[in-house]
């Protein structure tokens, strides 16, 4: 199973990446060996994740999710809802 996870960082601004581990990659980033933009964001902290099938899929829902606004991704994490229609939909995992 792969992961979509949106981070919460220090100027409010949000992370989005894709794992197979969330817990180890969040572990990651609040030390300091997560990607570049969370290393000079600390800290950060785990708002909500998405499970997909594979990496494909969680890529391409990556992609999706980044293009949206800074409001629209808020309303998707506060409504703990599933992100995407169609083949693409999953629940938020309660972490």
């Amino acid at each position: 199973m792969w992961y979509l996870y949106v981070l919460h960082c220090r100027d409010n601004s949000f992370y989005t990446g894709i794992t197979t581990d969330v817990a180890r990659r969040v572990a990651e980033h609040q030390a300091g060996v997560g990607a570049r933009y969370t290393r000079a964001h600390l800290p950060v902290e785990l708002l909500a994740a998405w499970q997909y099938p594979n990496r494909s899929v969680a890529t391409h829902v990556e992609y999706k999710f980044k293009a949206l606004t800074h409001k629209a991704k808020i309303a998707w994490i506060a409504g703990r809802q599933p992100f995407m229609d169609g083949p693409f939909a999953c629940a938020v995992l309660d972490e």
